[in-house]
């Protein structure tokens, strides 16, 4: 019927419309297609006639269209989507032309179709584009080949202030800070002529007039001709990385440490005004010349490879931790220092960077503090005080020698025993309480009983040594023997000459009173500890003798109060207080006064005793609680750190799977194990172990951890790896009384070859999928840091698909049961075996389940490690 559209090269279509039943609806039909359409379509030449439209296209497009039909919809067009009979879309542009003389109740209509693929693939592509620009984070500018600005993108206006409509037609120059040389500038147009590309560092200016500074690449845009149109340039803001160049060498200038920067070959690059003031050489005299300058003649050697070590592990650190450094002043002299080191990396050269301090004083002050614990030490053993400490249920872990004088036990017969088992019984029960108590006590009197039977009295005095978290960790304390001094105070009231004998002997300063404040009796000791003899005591005012002005008048009017009252609140009782010698300095003591009536009139007697050495006895305790803090934090930091090493998460792919677990002890210990690719094919896979369980450990992992990453950037096999890396540590373990067990594997993906080389580390175990069996891959090799330049066996086997590899540290094999039973490797084999089928994480979980049932326990004295491997594909 439609024949003539049959030879058209265009894509032609005719659907009708049939208006005679208005009920049943208007359904668009297919009356003709020509060839050009069918193909395109991809429907044979008869297969769309009578078809309705939406077969091939979506009726809400053609309704709306259609419904305008009773106006000219000539030359009318629309975009829309054709769908083909392979069902794929297809982007078209179609326009309608009514066929003239048509019956009124059926109209026909050609549609021209278009195929617009391309043009919207260019047009998403071009939108694309445009947002990529309009949302870059760095700020971009476009001009044309003369310079003036065509386009800058949101970020450009956000750093500069100026809008597209105050830049567009402009020079760029507006913006320049007149800080730029002129001939800056003119090298970067002959570079950019030249290369076509230029990148650097330029200063340039807002519109509020404020400098601000960029990185800037600009490059030359050429047409197929190769001429250029236009010029690229892209910004990135680099004000604040300027302001803090700027106060970084303020601050270094400003510091109270001499600061030293060194590049890679260890020439100094950068120092500091205070660097010239500790080693006596001007700036200029130090700039380009080899640090070892600084170093003292016979240390300079070992210098040179330190540093050298350091750039292969780089880590901020204080430099030559357990030795003690020197720097070489220009005069030849030598002092002490302490060093900090750190790695600066700015993309064009590695820099060390060295804070160097002078502890010539603090030296001085370490030797004068050594000193005075020695001689306090020497005095409390004379004085007879027994200084102790106790664990947080009351057993003795450390005793004076002074308990042989008190108790007539040795050291070794104290240590280990419970406090209760030298009391009394009475004391036994009375004084359990403080076993379980986080109170501080003071003079607290205790009633031993001495090795050969008779009593003992005693005043304690405990402090408890609390952890950040408020857990008690042991008790530190001071006993003084004053059976002596109780039975001198209960003779005073019998007789005179008791009285007079006690006094005499007291080892405390024993002053008696009478009711109107004079001295009448002032003993030995007072002689000794207050600087008055005993003629120039007697007869004077106890108040002017030795309490402080500013307490007079309180003594005073206590002793007024008790004559009025009988009763006072500081008598017979033991007061801490303050008092003054006769040279007027102040000390603190520790006193208890009794009252005596004597017919009509009141004595009073004072016992005294310097506390002194028991007050710094207990500053010493309080440092030490802040000490043994900051060790706990340390520990944390460390264990954080031994954690933070191991991989955060599993490697799955088609060819295999491998994850691992670390089980922590509760101290900080050294196991490690890690997995990467060498290469595309090639996964490296390594568990190892330190000897020890504390922070030393935890650093030598660290450094393993460092060296095999650093090793990973080259070739090698695993037995050169091992040589390599047992090369590197030698000299840190032997100095450190460590070694290392290491177990290395490196699986290539394309060939499923498995190589192994072995440190001394227990065999892993191989699960054959078809033989269903397990064996161990061993190979000959000596743990790390035994000897140099050893040669370690490697091996290869093929996996087959389904192949597990178990790798384990001793912790598991060597946890015991209630029993003393080891778990042992033939247990760990059986329940490799039984869950092989399992996922890796399964795997793991089931060994450490059976783990914990065997050993009847959460927590083990060693780090358990774990990894798990198979070969999928």
């Amino acid at each position: 019927m439609y024949q003539f559209i049959d030879d058209l090269a265009f894509n032609i279509v005719i659907v009708e419309l049939d208006r005679s039943n208005v009920a049943a609806g208007i359904v668009p039909l297919v009356k003709q297609a020509n060839p050009s359409a069918t193909v395109f379509l991809g429907y044979r030449e008869h297969e769309l006639i009578d078809k309705p439209l939406d077969t091939i296209c979506s009726p809400e497009k053609w309704q709306i269209t259609l419904a305008g039909l009773s106006e000219d919809i000539s030359g009318k067009s629309f975009e829309s989507e054709l769908v083909t009979k392979a069902n794929k879309r297809i982007p078209v542009l179609i326009s309608l032309s009514v066929l003239p003389g048509q019956d009124p109740k059926k109209t026909g209509i050609v549609l021209l179709i278009q195929d617009i693929s391309d043009r919207k693939a260019l047009d998403k592509l071009q939108l694309m584009m445009h947002r990529a620009v309009e949302q870059s984070a760095s700020a971009v500018l476009i001009t044309d080949k003369n310079g003036l600005i065509e386009y800058i993108n949101p970020k450009f206006t956000e750093i500069t202030g100026y809008t597209s409509e105050e830049l567009l037609g402009k020079n760029p120059k507006i913006m320049q800070s007149g800080n730029t040389p002129l001939e800056h500038y003119q090298s970067m147009w002959q570079n950019l002529l030249s290369s076509g590309e230029w990148c650097g560092e330029i200063k340039n200016q807002k519109k509020n007039g404020e400098d601000y500074w960029v990185y800037e690449c600009v490059s030359a845009i050429k047409n197929d001709q190769d001429e250029v149109t236009h010029f690229l340039a892209l910004e990135e803001d680099i004000s604040e990385r300027k302001r803090l160049e700027h106060r970084f060498r303020q601050a270094m200038e400003s510091a109270p440490n001499a600061i030293v920067m060194v590049n890679e070959s260890g020439t100094i690059e950068i120092v500091n005004s205070q660097t010239e003031a500790f080693f006596g050489y001007s700036r200029n005299e130090l700039i380009g010349q080899p640090v070892e300058m600084l170093v003292p003649e016979r240390f300079r050697s070992a210098h040179i490879g330190f540093r050298q070590a350091y750039l292969t592990a780089p880590v901020s650190r204080t430099m030559g931790m357990g030795r003690e450094l020197y720097g070489l002043r220009k005069d030849g002299t030598e002092f002490p220092v302490e060093i900090g080191l750190s790695l600066i990396d700015n993309n064009e050269e590695t820099l060390i960077l060295s804070s160097i301090v002078d502890i010539t004083e603090r030296k001085k002050a370490e030797s004068a503090l050594k000193e005075s614990e020695e001689r306090f030490r020497q005095m409390a053993e004379m004085a007879g005080e027994w200084l102790w400490e106790q664990d947080p249920h009351g057993y003795y872990i450390y005793s004076s020698i002074a308990v042989n004088q008190i108790l007539g036990f040795s050291q070794d017969e104290v240590i280990g025993k419970h406090y209760t088992e030298f009391l009394t019984p009475q004391d036994k029960e009375e004084q359990q309480v403080y076993s379980t108590s986080h109170q501080s006590f003071y003079a607290l009197i205790n009633h031993y009983r001495h090795k050969n039977g008779h009593p003992v009295l005693t005043e304690s005095t405990g402090l408890p040594i609390i952890s950040a978290e408020g857990k008690l960790l042991k008790w530190r304390g001071v006993d003084r023997d004053i059976t002596a001094r109780k039975h001198f105070q209960d003779a005073l009231i019998e007789s005179e000459k008791r009285t007079r004998l006690i006094i005499e002997s007291s080892l405390s300063a024993i002053v008696i009173m009478d009711s109107n404040g004079l001295i009448t009796d002032w003993n030995h000791q007072a002689e000794k500890i207050f600087g008055w003899s005993r003629n120039e005591a007697i007869g004077q005012r106890l108040a002017d003798l030795i309490i402080p002005s500013r307490f007079r008048k309180s003594h005073n009017q206590g002793i007024q109060h008790f004559l009025k009252t009988g009763s006072g609140p500081l008598l017979n009782r033991l007061i801490e207080h303050v008092a003054i010698r006769r040279d007027g300095s102040e000390f603190p003591v520790e006193f208890s006064i009794s009252p005596l009536k004597l017919g009509n009139a009141y004595i009073f007697s004072g016992f005294i005793h310097e506390i002194t050495a028991r007050k710094a006895a207990e500053q010493k305790i309080r440092q030490a609680q802040v000490s043994l803090a900051i060790a706990q934090s340390e520990i944390k930091i460390a264990q954080r750190i031994q954690a933070s090493l191991s991989p955060s998460a599993p490697i799955r792919s088609d060819h295999f799977e491998v994850t691992g677990y670390c089980l922590p002890a509760a101290q900080v210990g050294g196991d490690y194990f890690d997995y990467f690719f060498r290469s595309e094919d090639q996964l490296d896979m390594i568990i190892a172990d330190v000897s020890g369980h504390s922070i030393g450990p935890a650093l030598f992992m660290v450094e393993t951890r460092s060296a095999i990453r650093t090793q990973a950037n080259r070739m090698g096999t695993p037995s050169e790896t091992l040589g390599v890396l047992n090369n590197f540590l030698f000299e840190d373990l032997d100095n450190a009384d460590y070694f290392i067990t290491l177990y290395y594997l490196q699986y290539d993906t394309s060939t499923h070859q498995l190589s192994f080389a072995n440190a001394g580390h227990p065999p892993p175990l191989l699960f054959s999928s078809f033989q269903r069996e397990c064996r161990q891959l061993d190979a000959e090799g000596m743990i790390l840091g035994v000897r140099k330049n050893l040669v370690f066996e490697e091996k290869t086997t093929t996996l087959a698909k389904g192949d597990l590899i178990l790798l384990y540290t001793d912790g598991l094999t060597e946890a015991e049961n209630p029993d003393g039973e080891f778990f042992g490797i033939e247990r760990v084999s059986d329940i490799f075996m039984q869950y092989a089928g399992q996922p890796p994480e399964s795997i793991i979980d089931a060994l450490l389940k059976h783990l914990k049932q065997f050993s009847q326990r959460e927590s083990f004295n060693d780090d358990i490690t774990l990894m798990v491997f198979r070969r999928r594909g």
